[in-house]
């Protein structure tokens, strides 16, 4: 399955629009996590902790926009865009947003 960001995909033609189609994912950052996230805050540096969440749930969410772009007969996503929000009363909880056209390619 090809995912792009483009609105079209070279060398290929599209053949059929089958609609917009997203994959969602809500992650929860554990109190481990939130500590050496504030450690790495207090002494400098990166996150290594919350960037591997955010990786996961990028991932995750890539992969469930292409599972649901196959079931409508998709064989490409194009136009994708990602979103990431912080939800919760701590903001301890993570939510990402994958989000393009499902699309039918020879």
């Amino acid at each position: 399955m090809i995912v792009t960001t483009t609105n079209s995909i070279e060398g290929r033609r599209i053949l059929e629009y089958k609609g917009i189609v997203f994959g969602e994912v809500i992650s929860g950052v554990n109190f481990i996590k939130d500590f050496a996230a504030g450690l790495t805050n207090f002494f400098g540096g990166r996150s290594g902790s919350y960037e591997g969440e955010l990786i996961q749930a990028r991932e995750n969410a890539l992969k469930e926009l292409e599972n649901r772009a196959m079931s409508m007969g998709a064989n490409a996503v194009i136009g994708v865009d990602i979103d990431y929000e912080v939800l919760g009363q701590g903001g301890n909880m993570l939510m990402v947003t994958a989000s393009g056209t499902a699309v039918r390619v020879e």
